[in-house]
């Protein structure tokens, strides 16, 4: 039997600017293009949220 691998290519990722939520248990965040507001808060436990990035794939328009 033959098999063959694809070469699958890397997925780019680029720093990209977040807001993660500040609570200790909570583990949400949003890409920071994806928020309406200014300082938004955490949809699941409303505590503030804090600025950071992460390195994450780029989206294609």
């Amino acid at each position: 039997m033959y098999y063959s691998k694809k070469n699958v290519e890397p997925t780019p990722e680029e720093e990209t600017a977040v807001w993660s939520c500040s609570s200790e248990g909570c583990t949400c965040w949003m890409r920071d293009d994806f928020s309406f507001q200014t300082r938004p808060l955490c949809p699941i436990c409303d505590s503030p949220m804090i600025e950071g990035s992460k390195l994450l794939p780029v989206l294609k328009p």
